[in-house]
Protein backbone atom coordinates (compact mmCIF):
# COMPACT_ATOMS: atom_id res chain seq x y z
CA UNK A 1 0.00 0.00 0.00
CA UNK A 2 1.29 3.43 -0.62
CA UNK A 3 0.55 7.17 0.96
CA UNK A 4 0.46 10.18 0.04
CA UNK A 5 2.15 12.83 2.13
CA UNK A 6 1.06 16.67 1.54
CA UNK A 7 1.36 20.17 2.66
CA UNK A 8 -0.20 22.84 1.50
CA UNK A 9 -0.17 23.81 -2.53
CA UNK A 10 3.13 25.09 -2.99
CA UNK A 11 4.22 28.60 -4.93
CA UNK A 12 6.10 26.46 -7.86
CA UNK A 13 2.59 25.18 -8.77
CA UNK A 14 0.47 28.39 -9.13
CA UNK A 15 3.28 29.99 -10.89
CA UNK A 16 3.29 27.64 -13.62
CA UNK A 17 -0.09 28.62 -15.38
CA UNK A 18 0.70 26.70 -18.38
CA UNK A 19 1.10 23.45 -17.45
CA UNK A 20 -1.04 20.80 -16.25
CA UNK A 21 -2.22 20.68 -12.48
CA UNK A 22 0.28 18.37 -10.61
CA UNK A 23 -1.01 16.49 -8.07
CA UNK A 24 2.27 16.32 -6.16
CA UNK A 25 5.03 18.32 -6.85
CA UNK A 26 7.47 15.66 -5.84
CA UNK A 27 7.25 12.14 -6.26
CA UNK A 28 10.47 10.22 -3.96
CA UNK A 29 11.61 6.77 -5.22
CA UNK A 30 13.87 5.13 -2.61
CA UNK A 31 15.09 1.69 -1.09
CA UNK A 32 13.09 1.54 2.19
CA UNK A 33 15.80 -0.78 3.81
CA UNK A 34 18.40 1.75 3.08
CA UNK A 35 16.74 5.56 4.17
CA UNK A 36 12.99 5.03 5.09
CA UNK A 37 13.82 5.88 8.70
CA UNK A 38 16.93 7.96 8.20
CA UNK A 39 17.50 10.56 5.06
CA UNK A 40 14.26 10.19 3.21
CA UNK A 41 12.39 10.29 5.97
CA UNK A 42 13.58 13.77 6.67
CA UNK A 43 13.42 15.13 3.45
CA UNK A 44 9.87 14.02 2.95
CA UNK A 45 9.46 16.07 6.26
CA UNK A 46 11.44 19.21 5.00
CA UNK A 47 9.57 18.77 2.01
CA UNK A 48 6.18 19.03 3.88
CA UNK A 49 8.08 22.66 6.19
CA UNK A 50 8.43 24.16 3.22
CA UNK A 51 4.86 23.47 1.44
CA UNK A 52 5.85 20.70 -0.91
CA UNK A 53 3.15 18.38 -1.81
CA UNK A 54 4.96 14.94 -1.42
CA UNK A 55 4.65 11.34 -2.32
CA UNK A 56 6.20 8.98 -0.57
CA UNK A 57 5.50 5.41 -0.59
CA UNK A 58 5.16 4.87 3.33
CA UNK A 59 4.30 1.47 3.44
CA UNK A 60 6.52 -1.87 1.98
CA UNK A 61 3.97 -3.04 -1.08
CA UNK A 62 3.34 -6.17 -0.36
CA UNK A 63 4.15 -8.78 -3.02
CA UNK A 64 0.95 -9.30 -5.85
CA UNK A 65 0.04 -5.70 -4.71
CA UNK A 66 -0.29 -3.70 -7.95
CA UNK A 67 1.73 -0.81 -8.46
CA UNK A 68 -0.50 0.96 -11.01
CA UNK A 69 -0.74 3.70 -8.12
CA UNK A 70 2.69 4.40 -8.19
CA UNK A 71 2.88 4.78 -11.49
CA UNK A 72 -0.01 7.07 -11.28
CA UNK A 73 1.84 9.01 -8.35
CA UNK A 74 4.63 9.45 -10.54
CA UNK A 75 2.66 10.56 -13.81
CA UNK A 76 0.74 12.99 -11.35
CA UNK A 77 3.97 14.27 -10.26
CA UNK A 78 5.85 17.93 -11.57
CA UNK A 79 9.10 16.00 -10.58
CA UNK A 80 11.09 12.89 -9.40
CA UNK A 81 13.64 13.05 -6.16
CA UNK A 82 15.69 9.62 -6.33
CA UNK A 83 17.38 9.03 -3.44
CA UNK A 84 20.23 5.89 -4.87
CA UNK A 85 21.50 3.68 -2.47
CA UNK A 86 23.19 1.05 -1.90
CA UNK A 87 19.97 -1.74 -2.34
CA UNK A 88 18.41 0.77 -4.51
CA UNK A 89 18.59 -2.15 -7.60
CA UNK A 90 18.19 -4.93 -5.28
CA UNK A 91 14.34 -3.59 -5.33
CA UNK A 92 12.28 -4.64 -8.32
CA UNK A 93 9.67 -1.82 -6.85
CA UNK A 94 12.35 0.61 -7.27
CA UNK A 95 13.70 -0.17 -10.64
CA UNK A 96 10.00 -0.48 -11.89
CA UNK A 97 9.76 2.85 -10.33
CA UNK A 98 13.00 4.03 -12.19
CA UNK A 99 11.20 3.33 -15.33
CA UNK A 100 8.60 4.78 -15.20
CA UNK A 101 10.39 7.78 -13.93
CA UNK A 102 12.42 8.04 -17.11
CA UNK A 103 9.26 6.97 -19.46
CA UNK A 104 7.63 10.27 -17.90
CA UNK A 105 10.73 12.07 -18.16
CA UNK A 106 10.55 11.29 -21.95
CA UNK A 107 7.32 11.47 -22.62
CA UNK A 108 6.05 14.30 -20.01
CA UNK A 109 9.18 16.43 -19.70
CA UNK A 110 8.94 15.77 -15.92
CA UNK A 111 12.36 16.66 -14.02
CA UNK A 112 14.39 14.13 -12.47
CA UNK A 113 16.63 15.04 -9.91
CA UNK A 114 19.34 12.07 -8.41
CA UNK A 115 20.68 12.08 -4.73
CA UNK A 116 23.43 9.35 -4.78
CA UNK A 117 22.99 8.35 -1.29
CA UNK A 118 26.44 6.82 -0.02
CA UNK A 119 27.30 5.41 -3.37
CA UNK A 120 28.98 6.81 -6.73
CA UNK A 121 27.70 7.55 -9.83
CA UNK A 122 29.91 5.68 -11.65
CA UNK A 123 28.68 2.69 -10.08
CA UNK A 124 25.44 3.07 -10.56
CA UNK A 125 25.92 4.26 -14.65
CA UNK A 126 28.23 0.98 -15.32
CA UNK A 127 26.57 -1.32 -13.12
CA UNK A 128 29.15 -2.15 -10.52
CA UNK A 129 29.67 -2.83 -6.97
CA UNK A 130 26.03 -3.52 -5.49
CA UNK A 131 24.58 -2.11 -8.39
CA UNK A 132 26.05 -4.99 -11.05
CA UNK A 133 25.59 -7.96 -7.88
CA UNK A 134 22.25 -6.79 -7.78
CA UNK A 135 21.58 -7.06 -11.86
CA UNK A 136 23.45 -9.88 -11.97
CA UNK A 137 20.65 -12.02 -9.33
CA UNK A 138 18.00 -10.26 -11.58
CA UNK A 139 19.44 -11.63 -14.70
CA UNK A 140 19.42 -15.14 -13.07
CA UNK A 141 15.80 -14.70 -11.72
CA UNK A 142 14.20 -13.29 -14.78
CA UNK A 143 16.07 -14.88 -17.50
CA UNK A 144 12.95 -15.65 -19.20
CA UNK A 145 12.26 -11.83 -19.66
CA UNK A 146 15.98 -10.84 -20.28
CA UNK A 147 14.11 -7.63 -21.90
CA UNK A 148 12.69 -6.66 -18.25
CA UNK A 149 16.41 -6.43 -16.72
CA UNK A 150 17.53 -5.04 -19.88
CA UNK A 151 15.63 -2.17 -19.19
CA UNK A 152 16.54 -1.96 -15.94
CA UNK A 153 20.27 -1.59 -16.88
CA UNK A 154 19.48 1.66 -19.52
CA UNK A 155 17.00 3.43 -17.05
CA UNK A 156 20.27 3.22 -14.13
CA UNK A 157 22.78 4.32 -17.09
CA UNK A 158 20.48 7.15 -17.66
CA UNK A 159 20.51 8.06 -13.98
CA UNK A 160 23.88 7.66 -13.43
CA UNK A 161 24.45 9.95 -16.06
CA UNK A 162 22.27 12.76 -14.84
CA UNK A 163 23.95 15.78 -13.07
CA UNK A 164 22.73 15.30 -9.02
CA UNK A 165 24.00 15.37 -5.26
CA UNK A 166 26.42 12.75 -4.20
CA UNK A 167 26.18 12.46 -0.40
CA UNK A 168 27.91 10.86 2.48
CA UNK A 169 26.02 10.32 6.03
CA UNK A 170 28.36 10.95 8.95
CA UNK A 171 28.02 9.74 12.51
CA UNK A 172 25.64 12.24 13.47
CA UNK A 173 23.49 11.56 10.50
CA UNK A 174 24.02 15.13 9.26
CA UNK A 175 24.00 15.18 4.59
CA UNK A 176 27.06 16.61 3.51
CA UNK A 177 26.91 17.68 0.62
Amino acid sequence: MACSVRGEPSSSSDTFNSTPQWEYDVFLSFAGKDTRLNFTGHLCEAFIRSGIRCFKDDVDLPKGEDINDLFRAIQDSLCAVLVISKNYAKSTWCLDELQQIIESQNTLGQRVFPIFYNVNPADVRHQQESFGEALAELEEKFKENPTKVQNWRKALSKIGNLSGWVTRDNAVGKLNM
